[in-house]
Formats: C-alpha cells, structure tokens, sequence
C-alpha cells in the first residue's frame, strides 16, 4: 500500500504481524502520552497563573509611614450605611439592560467566576466622623434607589429630603469584580483589590490592608457574617456582631436583616446608659460606625431586583438611615456627625452582579452632616472631577434621568475607592496607606486653605505608594528603568509648600492635583513593570507547546514516522538528542540564575522554565523535523494544496468561534449555513427516503434559535415542564429506531450488535419515569418558592435523590451506540430539568438532536467512503504505528472531527446565555435542592448544570471516535491543539487599557479557553465511563451487511 501519511492511504498491501519491539514500542507509547497529558495540564494551569502576575499584581506593599493630615477634622464621628445593590435609589442610570460579558475567568477562573455568581456579599457599616456613620446597602442600584415607583412616589423619601436640603450627593463608580469584598475594600480602604480577592469574599481572613477602620479611635460594627469580620475580626479597637448564616435564606423576605443591624445598633446605645465605659467610649472622636445592610442584595438575587420584595425593601433601607439618624442626633447632640451612604455594588435584572455593566457598577452615594457641603443648584460652569477619570469608563456630566427628580440639584459623581480619602477627611484621619483614591472635594465644606492641605495629603500618601513601589523594584532589579515624570518629585513638594505659604492656593491646588494624576501613572508604570517581558515568555510557550503537540500527534498516530525515518537514523539521533538537552538545561539555569539575582517571585522562573523547556524538547526533534521538510517539498502540488487547505478552513472555524465570544448570535447562521451545506451533500449521497438529510436539516435550525434567545433567562415553568415531555418523545423515538431499524443499512454502525436480552429489560421506562417526576417536583419546588413558603428538606431530598439516582442508570444500559447514547441523554435529563427556569430546558434536548445529526452524518460518509478501513487499520501495524486494536492513522480529513467538537462544544457555553460573563448565571436555578445561604455547594451546583450539556457532546465525540475507528487519544491532542490557537489569541485580546468591563471580557474570555484544554480532559475521563464499552459494527460486518 502506498502512504501519504496524514493525507490519506493509496492502495492496499498485505498484513505483517507485531513483533516484540511494536509491544515495546506500545508501551513507551503510553508511557509519553501520560506524561504528555501531564505537562499539557502542567503547562496551562502555570500560565493560566500569568494573569495574576500581568493583571491581577496586588497592589499593595508595607512599609509607608501615614501622612497626618495639617488640619483638625469637622466631625467627631462618621456613620457609614452600606447596602448592597443600591442602584433603586435613583433610576435606571443606564444603557443597555442585556448581560455583558465580563471580567474574571480562568481556569480556576471559571470556576472562581461561578462561585462569585453565588456569593450573595451583603454589608452593612456605620461609621461616624470622629465617629462617622456609614450606611451599607449591599446590592442597591442607583436607578432603584432613586426612581419613583408606578404610582410616582420615591422609594426613598427621607435620602432625597437629605439630597435637596441638607447634603451632596452623586453615583459612585465601582470596578469589577463588582463583588461585596472588593466593593467593600474600596470603600473603606480606599484600593481596588486584585480580582483574586474575589476568592476571599467568604473568609473571616485578618485585615491584610490599611483602612478607614484601622486608623479610627474605635470602630463600632454590624451586619453579614460574611463582611464584618473581614474589617473587624482582627481588628482590636473595634466592637462588632454579625446575624447566623442561617439567616440567609433566599425563600424568605431578607428585609428582616437589615433590621436586625439598626436593632443591635439601637441597643448599643441603650447599653450605655447603663455601662459608663461604653459611654465614655462613644463620646470619643474619631469613631465610626458601620451598618452593612444585606437585604437588598439576597432579595434581588432570589426575587429580582424589580420584585415587589426588592422594592419594598429598599424602602426599608430608608426607613432605617431615617431611624439611624434621629437616633444619632438625639444621642449626641453636638452635630458634629458626618454620614454617608452607599453601597458596594449594584445588581443586573435578573439579580446577579459581578461584571462591568452600569447596573452593577453604579450604585448611590449621599453624604450629609458635619463637614459636609450643602446642596448646591445645577450649573451649567460646573464640570465634576474632570481630572478624574472614572474606573468604569463612565462619561463625565452625564444628564441625570428626568425620573429621578434631581435635574436642579448639582451632582458630584465620584468613583469607588474616592470615598475613603473623602470619611478620612471629614474625620481628620491619615487616609489608609494603601489607598489610590481623590479627594472629591465637592463634598467637603473647607475654605480654601483647608481644602490645599487635605488635598496635598492625600497626593503624598499616594506619592509614599509610588516612592517604597519604586524602591523595591530598583532594589531587585539589574537594570532599572524609572519612572521619568517624577523624578524631581521632591522640587514639587517644596513648591507646593512654598505656594501655600504665599497664600497662593490655587497655583497650589493645582501643582498638588497634578502631582497627584503623576503619581497614579507611576504606580500603574509600576504595576505593569514586567508585563511586557512575561508577555515575550508566555507568548513562545504557548507556540512551542503547540508546536510540540503536533509533531507528537504526526509522530504517533499517523504513517508518516516509517515513511520518512530510516532506522539508521536513529542511533545518530540519540547522540545528538543528548546535546541539544544539554544545551537546553545551561539555558535554563542561567535564565533562573537572571531571575533569582533580581529577585522574581517563584512563578517568574516556573515560566521561563516552562518555555526553554518546550522549546528544547522541540529542537531535540530537529531530525524529524528535517526530514519531515523534505517529505513535504516531495509532495505533489495536489497533496500540498490540500493541506494549505485544510489549514485555512481550520483556522477560519476557529477564528470564527473566538468572534462568537462576543457575538452569540453568530451560531445561529452557523446552523442555519450547515443545515442547508449538510443537508445538499446528504441528498446527493444517500436517498432522501432515508429521512437523514431531512432530520440534519431540521435538528441543525432547532439549534439555531437558542443564541437569539437573551441572555438573561426569564422563568417559565410551563416551558421547562414541556421540555421534560419532548425528553420523553425524543428517548422513545430513539428507542425504537433502536430497536427497528436493524435493515437499514444506514444504521446499521449506530445499532446495538448483541440483540441478547438486556441485564435491565425495564430500565427505559424507569429512565422515562425519572423524567416525569422531575417535571413535577419542578412545579412543585417553584410554586412554593412563587408563594414566598419555604422548601421542604423532604421535597429537597426528592430532587436529590433522583437527580442522582437518574445518572448512574445509563452504566446498565445496552452497549449499542444509539442505545447507550440514548440512555445517557435520559440519565442527566432530570438532574438538568431540575436546575432549570425556562428555556435552557428545551436548549437540552436541541443539542442532543444536533448531536444526533452529527453522529448520523458521520455515519453517512463512513458508508459512502470508498477507503478500506480494514486495510488502513493493517498498514497503522505495517508502518510501526502503535493504536489500539481497532484503531486507525489519523488522516488529513479527520481533522473535521475535532473542529466539530470545538463548535459543538462553545455552542454548549453560549446556547443559554453569556458564559464569558459571571452575571450570566442564573442564582435561583439551585433553589429545588437548597435555599438556605451555602456558596460553595451553590457554586457546585451550578457548575455541574454547565457540565451536563458538555457531557452530551463529549459523549458523542467519544461514540464518533469508535464509529470511525479513530485513536481518542490522539483526537483528543487534536483538541487541544485547537484550543491553544484560540487561547493565544485570545492572550493577545487581553486589554490593560479601556473600560474595565473590555478589560474584564478579554481576560475571562482567555480564562475560559485555558479552563477548556484542563476541564476538557477531566470531561474526558469522566464520560469514558460511560462510553468505554460502547460497541459499533465491525468494518467488515459493515461490508457484508452493505453489500
């Protein structure tokens, strides 16, 4: 027989059986795909680690002294009230309502992102200005926070009297991950973590950072378990209490805990009556008191943010900074108490937050009290903060919606991390020494004078960030690149102290306000000193391990080694081989001996090692590589043209596939295209009477309608009960094609080959039986969730039980491939039935069909091909090529499976919404198994919903490989090779420019393809229990029973 390697076989040669060395050779073969496998998963979890170190670098570093500030505070004490998801405030501030793609995804990204969807991060605080106040509302949104209801009434009469008569107030802007710790961290620390801390949300961990808390004289504190302790667990001078966890329970009206913090306020203040120590404590300065108020935040996540229950307890946000005020005023009488409220984060329509849409990241800031200005009238001359560019890219001056009722009143609009500098200042503080926030002076009420010299202390706060950042990276450096703008930082500071003593303020102000914008560039030049070079490194290690990937796959799984390889070669080889990892290990070592002389963190050398690694084993193989060349010049044009091909069409499909990241609906032409392209070929191969062309056509167009569907999925009962129905139609259909089409010879590869008596006769309808009865518990949980009555953990136990049960059945199934196929698309159905609220139920069955479509197509042209599959499978033993027993060379064309799977398998992230964003997630899908506050289990929960439909396409590859009589191994290295060319581009889509919702998208989007390579090999190994002993025709029953 005549090879031309992957591009196919010519001819046919006689059998020669395996010697000893092909059984050697067989076992050094799996010895290097295990260690192959290893360093792949090695490989992507070690950059996937990159990002951290490009984009998420902490941005904090110790060893600054606090910079007092020259001038005494206005306020004893400072109240801060924080509610999350605040943005029913006001109005709706924005945009577009549709869920955003967004930040946060890695691998362990995407499961970190999932758990974020879950963390319903609540908080509540109250600080006062020498004892500030701080009102927390966790998830309010500015819009519903400000708007009136339907009959015109404003859900927050006592903030708006305090807006148009008493303060100031604005919208301030948060940066993803708009989450309770980061959100919470900017406020009161005045920094935006690195996204990572996303991971931290639920630790009691020890404050690692400075705060407004820190530098209080006492901190008094109350509200979610979840927040408190994170700024006052380890804090000494600090009083705090938190509700049970038990507490959250998304099934009930969660208005209750906010509540419960004014409660536990109020009777601290009734204690001191009786306890002169606590008397004496609260009559000190320098005091702040923090309510974290949750309950917006659990009741927009389990009853959404435009819910009757959402609404009214916004008004009871209100009700409570009413009560807390009066309550304040009448205990201290001196009016030297500052407020402010606000909250950490605001919430999509649909009750989820996390990524950069306006409705997350706008939330409500008034501020009112002791040095605090009062309301000022719109004018048409002011321009607020204007050197102050917002975190999220939110345009300067926007109009205030009509809806709001506050077009007369100016509006100070201020970005997150501002608000620290802003309760430092009022309280006379040093602002926490991690902090990056501006002063927003349109809220102080100082003179002049006062004003330059608040400002001038936070600038030099900010500038001792800059200065000990720029010491210790000269310190570590051999070649130190400074910063260049402030390199006579210090001739400034003298200016500006000898402004101020000419009484010159505004040359002053403005000197010390462009200081400061200087001072911020410098400590991003710092941030992203060594981005450039960890781009280089990571960069030519994903080249060199795809590089390698290939030469691994043509050396094992195709004919080409024998073809082109003289076994006098190979001694001459191994001689060389040994040089060349010589080489590669003084590399190595001196490139580690460069990174330990300056003092790079560890992971700096695991990717350079990573990189001169691949790339060594790679010029190891230079000899393959020579000769493979030459083989490749030797070729006629033909075979060449095939390939160039066969290459574009690849990366044109995957191409495609990194633009349907950002555009879902792209899928839908897709189908509709392969529907038609499928379905023409079919007609001119095989006769429409079969019904194949007819049911490819109709299964690809039912697909296509999903990724026109919203992303934010609306609850309907009624459609996920019908979808449990067609489960059952669609199981029985292929049931009995199973069992009636054995004449066809169009099936026949597809149908089970032993028709003895199945080990469970009954296990279909026990199958189907499962299937119904989640559709009932489905309408039974979610009535019970819709009449605000709680779970009963018997009915939770139901669902468990069959949700479980359902998806160890399909193991006792027939082996046939349409048999056992069927019964695992049955086995999860239930499990993903229960986890649904609308659409994505019938997405399920769509995608089985397609799947379907899929298998049979294939099947089609395993009949027509005119290749002799049983003669190719003797020339893989002729040429030395070591597969399992049935197994065939990899070929050219086969390429069109793996590239099927990478469309099948994105389709199973975006069918159902926008899986790049975190918001994307629907919370009240877990509700039939758990409603009482549990974020890990939660998170598994919806975790394993995204798996299922991963698992029908995994499943059907699996079956399509034993169809035709591929290697899985090697389709699998195939995978991956097409996963890396979209996780490199979209390595170089990573933005560290723009708004942080793009910057956000393109790093989760680079997160989910690295998660993909890792995630899909555990896939892998999963479904092959399932489809390890699926049995399909034999290429020569194929023959006879065609013939």
């Amino acid at each position: 027989m005549v090879g031309d390697g992957i591009l196919g076989v010519r001819g046919v040669e006689a059998t020669k059986p395996a010697n000893a060395s092909t059984r050697d050779r067989k076992r050094w073969l799996k010895r290097r795909e295990r260690w192959l496998v290893v360093l792949g998963v090695v490989l992507h979890a070690v950059y996937m680690l990159s990002i951290f170190d490009i984009y998420f670098k902490t941005p904090i570093v110790h060893g600054m002294d606090p910079v007092y500030p020259r001038f005494s505070g206005p306020a004893r004490r400072l109240v801060l009230l924080v509610g999350t998801h605040t943005h029913l405030l006001f109005d709706d501030l924005s945009l577009n309502k549709s869920s955003i793609p967004l930040c946060l995804t890695w691998p362990v990204i995407l499961a970190l992102s999932l758990l974020s969807i879950v963390k319903y991060l609540t908080n509540g605080a109250c600080h006062c200005l020498d004892a500030l106040r701080n009102f927390s509302a966790d998830g309010l949104r500015a819009d519903k926070f400000f708007e009136p209801d339907s009959r015109g009434n404003y859900r927050a009469p006592f903030l708006r009297s305090i807006i148009k008569g008493q303060g100031r107030w604005g919208v301030s802007h948060a940066r993803p991950p708009t989450e309770s710790r980061p959100g919470h961290v900017a406020i009161i620390a005045g920094f935006y973590e690195d996204p990572s801390a996303v991971t931290k949300g639920w630790k009691a961990n020890p404050v690692e950072f400075d705060s407004v808390f820190n530098r209080s004289r006492h901190t008094f504190s109350f509200g979610s378990p979840d927040i408190v302790p994170i700024f006052c667990g380890a804090l000494p001078h600090s009083t705090w209490n938190t509700y049970p966890h038990e507490f959250e329970d998304f099934a009930t009206d969660a208005s209750f805990l906010d509540e419960w913090s004014f409660d536990q306020f109020q009777s601290l203040l009734n204690r001191s009556n009786e306890d002169p120590k606590l008397e004496r404590l609260l009559l000190e300065d320098n005091l702040v008191i923090f309510l974290h108020l949750l309950g917006c935040d659990s009741n927009g996540h389990a009853h959404r943010p435009y819910s009757s229950i959402y609404l009214n307890n916004v008004k009871v946000v209100d009700r409570i900074a009413e009560k807390v005020y009066n309550l304040v005023q009448s205990y201290f009488k001196d009016d030297r108490t500052a407020y402010i409220f606000t909250a950490d984060h605001g919430m999509s329509d649909k009750g989820s937050h996390g990524d950069g849409h306006p409705s997350n990241t706008d939330t409500p800031l008034v501020a009112w009290g002791a040095g605090v200005k009062h309301p000022m009238p719109t004018s048409s001359s002011y321009h607020s903060n204007n050197v102050v560019r917002f975190v999220d890219e939110h345009m300067h001056d926007t109009p205030t919606p009509i809806e709001w009722g506050l077009n007369g009143i100016e509006r100070v609009d201020v970005n997150q991390a501002d608000i620290a500098p802003l309760m430092s200042t009022l309280l006379g503080l040093p602002c926490p020494i991690n902090s990056v926030g501006n002063l927003p002076l349109g809220y102080i009420d100082f003179n002049e004078a006062e004003e330059v010299e608040a400002v001038l202390a936070n600038t030099k706060q900010i500038l001792n960030q800059f200065l000990r950042k720029s010491q210790l990276k000269q310190s570590s450096s051999l070649h130190f690149k400074p910063f260049k703008p402030l390199t006579n930082y210090s001739s400034v500071l003298d200016q500006i102290e000898y402004l101020i003593s000419i009484r010159d303020y505004e040359a002053a102000m403005n000197l010390s306000e462009n200081l400061r914008s200087l001072t911020l560039e410098g400590l991003n030049y710092f941030q992203t000193y060594d981005w450039m070079m960890l781009m280089t490194v990571i960069t030519l290690g994903y080249i060199g391990w795809m590089v390698y990937l290939v030469l691994h796959v043509l050396q094992s799984y195709t004919s080409l080694p024998r073809k082109i390889f003289r076994k006098e070669q190979v001694s001459h080889l191994r001689n060389n081989i040994g040089k060349v990892h010589l080489c590669g290990c003084l590399l190595m070592g001196l490139v580690c001996i460069l990174l330990f002389l300056e003092r790079s963190p560890p992971l700096y050398h695991a990717y350079t090692a990573m990189t001169v690694f691949l790339w060594t084993q790679i010029l190891s193989e230079y000899q393959f590589i020579e000769a493979l060349w030459k083989d490749f010049h030797g070729k006629e044009s033909y075979c060449i043209i095939k390939l160039i091909a066969t290459c574009i069409v690849a990366v044109f499909i995957l191409e495609f596939l990194v633009k349907s990241f950002t555009e879902r609906q792209l899928y839908t032409w897709c189908f509709l295209i392969v529907g038609i392209a499928a379905t023409i070929y079919l007609l001119y191969s095989i006769p429409w009477t079969s019904r194949i062309p007819i049911f490819v056509w109709l299964a690809c167009w039912f697909l296509s309608i999903f990724t026109l569907m919203p992303a934010e999925i609306p609850d309907n009962t009624l459609l996920v009960n019908a979808s449990g129905l067609m489960i059952i139609v669609v199981g029985g259909v292929a049931r009995y094609l199973d069992l009636h089409t054995e004449d066809n010879k169009y099936w026949l590869s597809l149908l089970t080959s032993d028709r003895k008596k199945p080990r469970l006769p009954l296990l279909f309808y026990l199958q189907v039986l499962l299937v119904g009865l989640s559709s009932v518990m489905v309408s039974l949980s979610t009535s019970h969730r819709t009449e605000k009555q709680e779970l009963l953990a018997f009915h939770q136990l139901i669902n468990w039980c069959i949700a479980g049960f359902s998806m160890v059945l399909p193991l006792f199934s027939s082996t046939g491939l349409l048999s056992r196929l069927t019964s695992i698309f049955l086995g999860f159905g239930p499990a993903f039935l229960l986890l649904s609220i609308g659409y994505e139920a019938v997405f399920y069955c769509a995608l089985a069909l397609a799947l379907m479509a899929w298998i049979l197509f294939e099947n089609a042209l395993l009949y027509m091909s005119k290749v002799n599959m049983y003669s190719s499978s003797i020339k893989s033993v002729e040429d030395n090529i070591i597969l399992e027993s049935d197994d065939r060379c990899l070929q050219l064309s086969d390429m069109r499976t793996p590239l099927t799977f990478m469309v099948f398998f994105n389709i199973a992230f975006f069918g159902t919404g926008n899986f790049a964003s975190i918001a994307s997630f629907e919370i009240s899908s877990v509700y039939r198994f758990i409603t009482i506050f549990s974020p890990f289990l939660m998170a598994a929960l919806l975790i394993f919903k995204l798996f299922i439909p991963f698992m029908l396409v995994i499943c059907s590859f699996s079956a399509i490989t034993k169809l035709n009589r591929l290697p899985l191994l090697g389709c699998y290295f195939l995978v991956i090779l097409c996963s890396d060319v979209m996780t490199i581009h979209f390595f170089f889509l990573v933005r560290n420019t723009g708004s942080w919702m793009e910057i956000g998208n393109s790093i989760s989007h680079f997160g989910i393809m690295s998660a993909q390579v890792v995630f899909v090999l555990l896939l892998f190994a999963l479904t092959n229990i399932y489809t390890k002993d699926i049995q399909t025709r034999s290429a020569r029953q194929f023959s006879r029973k065609a013939m």
